[in-house]
């Protein structure tokens, strides 16, 4: 295969080698700018131009193994050790051949030179393309190739990435970032959005409460916010603002510049769907006025945009009777219609999911019953208005209801869900153009992402699409975001099956993009850029030195090993992080536990004076209670006192009077009263 290179010139060896290692940054001496040569090159690149510079230089590895408590250092002696008894010449030259193959005009820009004339070099490849075994299928893994200044530049395997976006380093896996701000109390069945590379959450339920709480996740800086939203009135004669109450089950659609939140459960139910809508630029709610016969208000239903109308399917209505009517609202005369349709449709059915492929089919998969859960897939017709049940293939996932779905291209994802025993562990995917199934990735134990009514959207970062999870309930309440980055494994996958598209949905394949074939040969990268992928069309022909060889298994050996120790230092990355995160909630619990102490110690003291006050009083009122005893007790003697000396005085004049009697009788005359 013929490419354009660059033919460079330059000094022999070994000063080309140390030329070359001087514009890269080894310089040789300790203090070696570790940070700029990272900054240029990826880490897989960084690692083995390290391992082969120490070659070159000092030989052999025979420095003792650093602990594994230095990641860094660990890396960066395993690549070397790798590399065994290589003579010191081959180390140069593959150190040169590498660095040229990252900038090729290295040697023009480090001598200030001007840049050497392109010229035709006859690329000489074998092609060593090793099978990556994913979902029990087996693959080959192409090289990622772009023209850069004229030559050819390889990047990074395709599972690992460089440190773009917090942790979030390899393709196809499930981790957690670490997010910071205020984080949303947990909750499922909410809503969520992604607009201009924020994420945001209305809604949903906790504890059997309903929620009307909106926040936003910038995807930049991995940080959460509340949006303190305003209400405006129903209108200028009637300034009482409306009523936005706590919902949940509801469906959450970004429309223009605004939020529009469609059904739901409430405290309060109304008779139909209402249609409230939160401005992102005023940052109000407001309830939108509809025309036409309005669907009956229910939760768990699926709301799909199509062009300027939302499609409505199915769901559980204020009484539990479960519901597949079909109804679409035109969102520009805010009208709607329900849909009279022909064919076999799904069966009632509540918290399933839906897409929409080529803006013309709907599908509609899994969902539950007030009995069971479904594993079936439905497609509807929007131009025939016709229901169909098409044939599935691939590994057909397990019956689920609660679970959450996104398109990426023709590419459905769905995650999570459960069967009221346990929850969905994988994640799947389906080829909507050859209605093929695989498995993207899965997780183990009762984990957020098994969860029932959680939320998936997908944001965008550095050009890469990435699957973006939150809440759910599986147990208890989460609030925590999940983040996976998909590769094109799925669909090169779905591609190698020889899958038979169902007639219902044969007009799929003239409706979808002719050079769809083509993508696996093209992918976006990390800047937007197309790369050309070398597939097995390299020309096998030619013949390479048998020391190259086997310094380019050396080279693929290395990388493996680097993936995998990256992969384990990514876990105890994630781990690290969550048990920071669970130590600053445990800080947190900390510090609000200690103000509810201070608080009931400040009561506590409060009761303790006012008691003491009460005894005092107590005190006071028991002396106030003797004196008195001993006024009474003073009292009764006067008044006995009294009574003795009345009783007196009266028995001294009964007897005057007795003797005045007696004496006249007798003759004798009766005293002067004075004299008595």
């Amino acid at each position: 295969m013929a490419t354009m290179a660059r033919a460079n010139s330059g000094p022999a060896y070994p000063e080309r080698f140390y030329a070359a290692a001087s514009y890269a940054g080894f310089d040789g001496s300790p203090n070696s700018n570790t940070k700029d040569i990272a900054s240029r090159f990826s880490n897989d690149v960084a690692l083995i131009l390290y391992a082969l510079y120490q070659q070159a230089t000092v030989g052999p590895c025979n420095v003792p193994k650093p602990s594994s408590w230095s990641p860094v250092e660990h890396s960066k002696w395993k690549s070397w050790q790798q590399l065994g008894n290589m003579v010191s010449t081959e180390a140069m030259r593959l150190f040169v051949k590498i660095l040229e193959e990252e900038e090729p005009g290295w040697y023009s820009r480090a001598s200030n030179s001007v840049s050497e004339p392109v010229i035709d070099v006859q690329m000489n490849h074998n092609s060593n393309v090793e099978p990556i075994i994913e979902n029990r299928n087996s693959f080959a893994e192409a090289k990622i190739i772009s023209a850069k200044n004229g030559g050819l530049m390889e990047t990074q395997d395709k599972d690992v990435v460089s440190e773009g976006l917090g942790s979030i380093v390899v393709y196809d896996k499930w981790i957690s970032p670490l997010v910071i701000g205020q984080h949303p109390k947990a909750r499922y069945q909410h809503g969520a959005a992604v607009v201009q590379d924020k994420m945001y959450i209305y809604g949903g339920n906790h504890n059997g409460r309903y929620l009307n709480d909106l926040h936003v996740l910038d995807l930049r800086s991995w940080t959460w916010s509340k949006v303190e939203a305003k209400v405006v009135p129903k209108s200028v004669e009637s300034p009482s603002p409306v009523n936005i109450a706590p919902c949940a089950g509801h469906s959450l659609i970004p429309w223009e510049n605004k939020l529009l939140s469609i059904a739901g459960h409430t405290k309060v139910p109304s008779e139909t769907i209402q249609v409230k809508a939160f401005d992102l630029q005023t940052g109000t709610w407001s309830v939108l006025n509809t025309y036409g016969k309005a669907p009956v208000s229910r939760a768990g239903q699926s709301v799909t945009l199509v062009g300027t109308t939302l499609v409505i399917f199915g769901g559980q209505d204020a009484k539990r009777t479960l519901l597949n009517d079909l109804h679409i609202l035109n969102l520009e005369t805010m009208t709607w219609n329900e849909i009279d349709a022909v064919g076999a449709p799904p069966s009632p059915r509540a918290d399933h999911a839906a897409a929409v492929h080529a803006e013309r089919y709907l599908l509609v998969f899994g969902g539950g019953s007030h009995a069971t859960c479904f594993n079936d897939l439905h497609v509807f017709d929007l131009q025939a208005m016709e229901w169909s049940r098409p044939t599935q293939q691939g590994e057909i996932p397990t019956p689920r209801a609660g679970h959450a779905s996104v398109t990426v291209g023709e590419n459905w994802f769905i995650v999570g869900g459960g069967d009221n025993k346990s929850g969905a562990l994988e994640t799947v995917v389906l080829n909507m153009s050859t209605l093929a199934w695989s498995v993207v990735a899965s997780v183990e134990g009762r984990v957020p992402l098994a969860s029932e009514g959680l939320s998936l959207v997908v944001g965008s970062f550095n050009g890469e699409d990435m699957l973006i999870s939150f809440g759910g309930y599986n147990g208890h309440y989460n609030n925590e975001v999940n983040v996976l980055k998909p590769s094109h494994k799925s669909t090169l996958q779905s591609k190698m099956m020889e899958a038979r598209v169902p007639d219902s949905v044969s007009a799929i394949h003239n409706v979808t993009n002719p050079t769809r074939d083509l993508e696996s040969e093209f992918e976006v990268g990390h800047e937007g850029k197309i790369r050309e992928i070398i597939m097995d069309n390299i020309d096998t022909g030619h013949q390479k030195f048998e020391g190259e060889e086997t310094t380019e298994r050396i080279i693929a050996t290395l990388k493996v090993e680097k993936e995998e120790l990256e992969s384990s230092l990514n876990k105890e990355k994630l781990q690290s992080l969550q048990l920071k995160q669970e130590l600053a909630e445990a800080k947190a619990q900390n510090s609000d536990l200690h103000k509810e102490l201070q608080t009931i110690r400040s009561q506590l003291a409060a009761e303790q004076s006012r008691c003491f006050k009460l005894e005092v009083d107590v005190a006071e009122q028991r002396q106030k209670l003797q004196t008195m005893e001993t006024l009474q007790k003073e009292l009764e003697l006067l008044q006995r006192q009294k009574a003795a000396s009345e009783q007196a005085a009266l028995n001294a004049r009964q007897r005057q009077g007795s003797g005045g009697v007696w004496g006249w009788l007798a003759g004798s005359p009766p005293q002067n009263a004075d004299n008595i």
